[in-house]
């Protein structure tokens, strides 16, 4: 090798990353080896990129995507922790790592053991979903920071599990603490989904990540609940039971005068109307214990839910909680912890709304005691 050929072996004067499409990794340590980063080499930070300098293992000068040539004007840190001049253009070593910026995608989450939540219909409910979500880079410095370290290359396969255990443990706490009733959930994912997402936020954010998309895609119960869940629709699409009833009896003769040769009409006769008998005594009967059976159901079957009217969602400490029936709400209002300003939100609103604004609870602040003189 020539002199010149191993004095320029020695110099770095481009830095690049040219990231494949489909790579999962999300830093990348450019590869100096022994050599020297020249000053006024050029840097090159693609879309989806950021750039970070570290020197003796601090974290320097972030650069954004472009073309940049390095100079002690535009690594302003990296010279004052090495204590260069202005007009200092010797070569210098630092390491450089590349953090992908880009919306990784793709990524599941599910529950790898039944969550439980008590039902108002169904008692103890065991529960388990599965979703997917996306997130990307917003913070490479306190990125690399807190999770890189002095990883060469560090896939997005290193958090996943940790990303995991963070979302399941927020969605178990959404779910202890919302009193909305399991079949609502069932067909709510997109608000169970944007309640999950805000509380899992600032875990994200701690480690220069943002939350992008979330996506609860099933919510599934133990088959005895599914059975019950069907039960109850199958009674509710019956509806008039007694109307049921005359129609089976009718499609019954009409089949048998069809099927037969006559010499039963007489039997068949007596038969309709003992059948009829039957039918108007049961619909009297289930027309006079209506309430009864509402207050107390027939061992084996599950009641219908109560009426629960308006549920509000309150921000309480920053944070959306709830949703919470108007008895609870006016509990919170009792003891101070919801006022006429706290903002509540329900279904049919298009944004958050001050609390006595709502005619539900609008009541609930007319019998409250002004302030004090001089507070």
């Amino acid at each position: 090798m020539s002199l010149w050929n191993k004095v320029k072996a020695e110099f770095i004067d481009i830095i690049e990353w040219t990231q494949p499409d489909a790579s999962t990794v999300l830093a990348y340590r450019f590869p100096r080896y022994q050599n020297e980063i020249k000053m006024g080499a050029k840097l090159t930070v693609r879309e989806g990129q950021a750039a970070v300098f570290v020197n003796e293992g601090k974290i320097a000068d972030v650069f954004a995507p472009g073309m940049h040539t390095l100079s002690t004007q535009n690594l302003p840190v990296l010279s004052t922790l090495r204590g260069w001049k202005y007009g200092f253009d010797s070569p210098f070593k630092a390491e450089v790592y590349f953090v992908s910026t880009k919306e990784q995608t793709g990524h599941k989450w599910g529950t790898s053991n039944p969550l439980i939540k008590r039902d108002p219909d169904f008692g103890i409910v065991r529960m388990r979903a599965f979703g997917s979500y996306t997130f990307k880079v917003v913070d490479p410095a306190k990125f690399l920071r807190e999770l890189v370290a002095t990883d060469p290359q560090f896939d997005d396969f290193e958090i996943d599990t940790q990303l995991r255990q963070v979302i399941l443990a927020e969605f178990a706490q959404v779910l202890g603490t919302t009193q909305a009733p399991l079949l609502d959930l069932l067909a709510s994912y997109q608000i169970l989904a944007d309640f999950v997402k805000e509380a899992i936020r600032d875990d994200f954010e701690s480690w220069g990540l943002e939350i992008r998309k979330f996506f609860v895609e099933n919510v599934s119960v133990p088959k005895e609940v599914e059975t019950a869940i069907d039960k109850r629709s199958s009674m509710g699409a019956v509806g008039d039971l007694s109307k049921y009833m005359r129609y089976q009896t009718a499609e019954a003769v009409r089949e048998a005068v069809q099927g037969g040769d006559g010499s039963g009409t007489a039997q068949l006769g007596a038969g309709f109307g003992v059948g009829l008998t039957m039918a108007q005594a049961l619909s009297q009967s289930f027309g006079a214990s209506a309430q009864a059976t509402a207050n107390s159901p027939v061992q084996g079957e599950v009641p219908p839910p109560l009426p629960s009217g308006s549920l509000f969602h309150v921000a309480l400490q920053g944070k959306p909680q709830g949703p919470f029936a108007v008895k609870d709400v006016s509990h919170l209002i009792a003891s101070g912890q919801v006022t006429a300003e706290t903002l509540v939100w329900k279904s049919g609103l298009a944004a958050w709304e001050p609390a006595a604004k709502q005619p539900e609870l609008a009541g609930f602040f007319a019998n409250q005691p002004p302030p004090l003189p001089g507070q």
